[in-house]
């Protein structure tokens, strides 16, 4: 318990330290943020749409389309940093708290705008500090299988 304490409150401390302060937010049509979302989405994922959301939002289609509005269209489509940035601090978040399977799909956006297999690394043994080497364990092993798949669809694209 305390071990998850102590996650939780290294987790809030890094965003705090990586400084995601609120902005004034303008109010728009959910439409408009989705539309942001997806844009989002296909920036971050070499113009794909991205196949956990879409699975999501056949079976729960409100689930969907709130983490299109708010998380992707408000959240992810702020300015205050910069795409490899944001994405080292989602993969050293989900990796704190457990959450591999985002950390992966993060790890992926991370590595196609630019952020190299050394870096991602790195964020997961500083996962070790706050979240303990169990969580950091499992974290290298799910990146483990992300660069091995890249690597062999690189592998099948070439001539």
């Amino acid at each position: 318990m305390f071990q998850q304490i102590r996650s939780h409150i290294a987790v809030a401390g890094a965003v705090a330290a990586l400084g995601f302060l609120p902005e004034p937010v303008v109010a728009q049509t959910t439409e408009e943020r989705k539309e942001r979302g997806a844009a989002v989405i296909r920036h971050l994922n070499n113009g794909m749409t991205q196949p956990n959301l879409e699975g999501m939002r056949r079976e729960f289609p409100f689930l969907a389309e709130a983490t299109e509005a708010y998380a992707l269209g408000d959240v992810w489509s702020r300015t205050g940093l910069d795409d490899r940035t944001r994405q080292l601090a989602a993969v050293a978040a989900f990796a704190a708290i457990g959450e591999t399977a985002f950390m992966k799909i993060h790890a992926g956006y991370a590595l196609n705008k630019g952020v190299s297999e050394e870096e991602l690394k790195e964020v997961i043994y500083m996962v070790t500090v706050p979240a303990g080497f169990p969580k950091a364990i499992a974290a290298s092993q799910v990146l483990s299988q992300l660069f091995e798949e890249r690597r062999s669809n690189t592998e099948e694209t070439k001539p």
